[in-house]
């Protein structure tokens, strides 16, 4: 396979990864295509240090059904955006090393953000970084990326900051996200009460108590089985409606 060419150097390209048991393995780009990166481990451990100005974590996806690491809050945004979103299937953070040669000097490495599966089977690689924090050597790096993504068929991107509004609408339905606030009654009376569109709270009434009802209501809106446009402040009026399709426990 014929090199392509970053930032005016021959790019040879190699990929490292931890597989699901913890074995690091070592591949040729073209090989990639075929290996389940979301089921891997990540590639490196999250930094901690004093002092620190960003914010790693870990946070429970229920997408996958369990924690996925971030290394600051837009990386959590993203990730949860990503949780949120139906098109996707899976998620690893730090999923693999890209390697490059620089033309006889030493080999550049770069560590993805996320490796995203989507559900039609396709794959994002993406770069969480606040556009204006993106230094020249970030640029480099994100151009082979993307690079080396096209050459696997993948799709690259690098994400800034999100809507602040859109953000805080995730993370509040993100609250209710675990199958535990599912309860198949609550949901038939939802999905009876929101045939029709109508405001979120007179609709919570409507279904029944609402301390019990709106636990159900929020995990519904998770799942996109209720829907209203997440653009505007959610709150009690927000307009609420069923969505089509089938509904399942």
């Amino acid at each position: 396979m014929k090199s392509p060419t970053v930032t005016g150097v021959s790019a040879g390209f190699r990929i490292v990864y931890v597989d699901a048991v913890g074995t690091e393995r070592q591949l040729p780009l073209e090989a990639a295509a075929e290996v389940p990166f979301e089921l891997g481990r990540p590639v490196r451990s999250l930094p901690s240090y004093r002092g620190q100005r960003n914010y790693p974590g870990w946070y429970w996806s229920a997408t996958v059904g369990r924690h996925v690491g971030y290394e600051s809050w837009v990386e959590r945004d993203h990730l949860v955006a990503l949780d949120f979103d139906p098109a996707v299937a899976g998620v690893a953070s730090q999923p693999f090393w890209l390697l490059w040669d620089q033309g006889g000097r030493q080999p550049r490495r770069h560590a993805p953000d996320f490796f995203v599966r989507l559900a039609d089977g396709g794959v994002l690689v993406l770069d969480s970084r606040p556009l204006e924090r993106i230094a020249e050597r970030d640029r480099e790096a994100f151009a082979a990326t993307e690079a080396a993504c096209a050459e696997v068929g993948w799709r690259y991107a690098v994400w800034g900051e999100m809507d602040g509004v859109v953000v805080a609408n995730h993370r509040w339905l993100s609250g209710y996200r675990h199958p535990r606030c599912f309860d198949p009654s609550v949901a038939g009376r939802l999905r009876e009460v929101f045939a029709l569109p109508g405001s979120l709270m007179r609709g919570a009434e409507m279904a029944g108590d609402p301390i019990r009802v709106l636990p159900v209501l929020f995990h519904l809106m998770w799942r996109h089985l209720l829907v209203a446009d997440l653009s505007l402040v959610l709150g009690d009026r927000t307009v609420v409606r069923s969505a089509n399709g089938v509904w399942h426990g």
